[in-house]
């Protein structure tokens, strides 16, 4: 059962979306696929995460927004 999600922001919903968005590329600079920004292990561990490591994750690919240069 999922919870409505009034802000629109993916790591508040339950159960907590996935960041993918298919286009599942690892940049070998950062370590972090280009379409998610997730690590490897993060990808990995994703379907078997609860909702706080799934949080967790997402307040990390918000900081690496903030961080990586996207030209």
């Amino acid at each position: 059962m999922s919870t409505e999600n009034p802000t629109g922001t993916p790591e508040l919903a339950s159960p907590v979306p996935s960041p993918c968005v298919s286009l599942c590329k690892m940049n070998r600079d950062t370590g972090y696929c280009e379409g998610c920004m997730r690590t490897i292990d993060e990808i990995v561990q994703w379907s078997r995460a609860d909702d706080d490591f799934k949080r967790t994750v997402w307040a990390e690919i918000r900081r690496r927004e903030q961080l990586i240069d996207f030209e």
